[in-house]
């Protein structure tokens, strides 16, 4: 996971699942697969990335830290489970590189490393919102 943004056109292009053969996804003149190739070598680390976002308690971690770093304890309040828990959900998380952690004296702070994985979440709700309301064209809506 890259930490440079992207343009929310670039995400856009890429969610909607179609490749142009521009950027990333196409072998381009080089002939090499790229990343979005379905030969990627990317694909494994991306299914233990899915694989690490399917959990309820990491996905409100995420979502929770898009509006900037928390300690232990504030983020066990807001999704509602001990802090000891959240400490073993915050130390996967880590070790997939998508949350940091600063510790000042005894607390240790809590942030994202950067918005992809975050991003997933939300188009995952969203895609859930789809599902459940049926609207056939959902509004893009990127945060």
């Amino acid at each position: 996971m890259s930490n440079s943004p992207r343009p929310a056109d670039d995400h856009a292009h890429h969610d909607a699942g179609h490749d142009t053969g521009r950027g990333h996804g196409s072998h381009g003149d080089s002939g090499h697969a790229t990343s979005l190739d379905p030969d990627s070598p990317y694909i494994d680390v991306a299914v233990e990335v899915f694989s690490m976002l399917a959990d309820q308690t990491r996905m409100k971690i995420l979502l929770i830290l898009r509006d900037g770093e928390l300690p232990v304890g504030e983020l066990a309040g807001r999704v509602g489970k001990t802090p000891t828990s959240v400490s073993q959900h915050l130390a996967k998380l880590r070790m997939a590189r998508m949350v940091h952690a600063r510790q000042d004296g005894t607390r240790v702070f809590y942030s994202l490393v950067d918005e992809h994985a975050a991003t997933l979440v939300t188009q995952a709700i969203y895609q859930a919102e789809h599902a459940i309301d049926g609207d056939p064209h959902p509004p893009r809506r990127w945060r």
